[in-house]
């Protein structure tokens, strides 16, 4: 029996923390924004999503609250969620003319009960005709282009804004997971806290993403990098230009960085020997945004003794992985939660 007819209209989500990506069957990813929503105080109305948005954090007048709904990659703020996918599924319906569309959103591993009908009630109020959940990582290594329904063990470890989910996925199924919540934003955070305490200057989350992004890494790198930063002097509360190293970042996020390594050796502990030979001999593979910080595949092979991969476009992995198991269901609607309780 199939889950839901497949049609042009299905859409896949990556309901990500720090962004979110659209794919529509047929067309691909058709949207990427952040995950930020401004919204109006006073009529509850939305001034802006995504990037528009993203602009004014920590710059909005009173009546103006600009948030980021998602935190740890799950829902911590209910309305603005639903404000914002509602507002996201609206564009896309209104511009491919999908009605009611069924939909598929990734979700993290560690989700409870509770927070998986938080997620289906906001998709459902947001205008969807259905709504399944697939686990991130497991979309994640769908999207990474690993066979997941065959009798073979694979692991992926998705790094994404909120969460870390590493898994061991075989025959359409997660036999080993964890989901930690130190992710792209920790080593966000890890910067704010290195610069604030041995700069003495305050910097915000839009410029700790950029240093990260431009000259984060996990092991230094082969010609030390710097880039310039503004921020205000602690000490005199003024504006002010400072330069940071990549040995700097590198520092600051060690200690995060290490969690993430802890959680994948502790992963691979439990994994059972057959499936364990397996992933011996084809590698972690490495998605989401934390895949990109310099030299952490290196950091990982070096640790666990294994081959290391990133995947191809590993900030689309999740949904991609969400647009394949709309393609082909038939093969892999066991990899669905389908926790719609009826």
């Amino acid at each position: 029996m199939k889950l839901f007819g497949i049609g042009s209209k299905d859409i896949g989500i990556d309901l990500g923390t720090a962004n979110m990506l659209v794919t529509l069957k047929g067309k691909g990813i058709i949207l990427k924004e952040p995950s930020v929503v401004a919204i109006d105080k006073k009529t509850g109305h939305i001034v802006a999503t995504g990037s528009e948005a993203k602009e004014m954090l920590g710059r909005t007048p009173e009546q103006i609250k600009a948030v980021r709904p998602l935190k740890d990659g799950v829902i911590a703020d209910f309305t603005a969620t639903q404000l914002m996918l509602k507002n996201i599924i609206e564009k896309v319906c209104r511009k491919y003319n999908c009605g009611k569309p069924r939909i598929v959103v990734g979700v993290p591993s560690g989700i409870t009960e509770v927070e998986e009908r938080a997620v289906e009630e906001s998709v459902m109020q947001a205008g969807a005709k259905e709504v399944y959940l697939i686990e991130e990582p497991m979309a994640a290594a769908i999207g990474a282009n690993l066979d997941v329904a065959e009798p073979s063990g694979s692991i992926v470890v998705d790094i994404g804004g909120g969460t870390t989910e590493v898994a061991v996925v075989s025959l359409g199924g997660i036999v080993v997971s964890h989901s930690l919540r130190t992710a792209g934003d920790e080593l966000d955070e890890d910067i704010i806290n290195y610069v604030k305490k041995e700069m003495n200057l305050a910097i915000g989350e839009t410029t700790a993403e950029e240093i990260k992004k431009e000259i984060g890494c996990a092991l230094p790198l082969m010609t030390t990098m710097s880039k310039e930063i503004r921020g205000r002097d602690l000490t005199t509360g003024l504006p002010k230009n400072i330069e940071i190293t990549s040995d700097q970042v590198q520092e600051a996020m060690t200690e995060s960085i290490n969690e993430i390594i802890e959680i994948v050796k502790t992963t691979l502990e439990k994994t059972p020997p057959e499936l364990a030979s397996d992933i011996m001999e084809k590698g972690i593979v490495l998605a989401g945004g934390g895949a990109l910080i310099q030299n952490l595949d290196k950091l990982l092979s070096q640790k666990t003794g294994m081959p290391v991969y990133i995947a191809q476009d590993p900030l689309d992995c999740v949904v991609k992985g969400t647009g394949k198991t709309l393609e082909d269901l038939d093969r892999l609607k066991s990899v669905l939660i389908n926790s719609r309780r009826r």
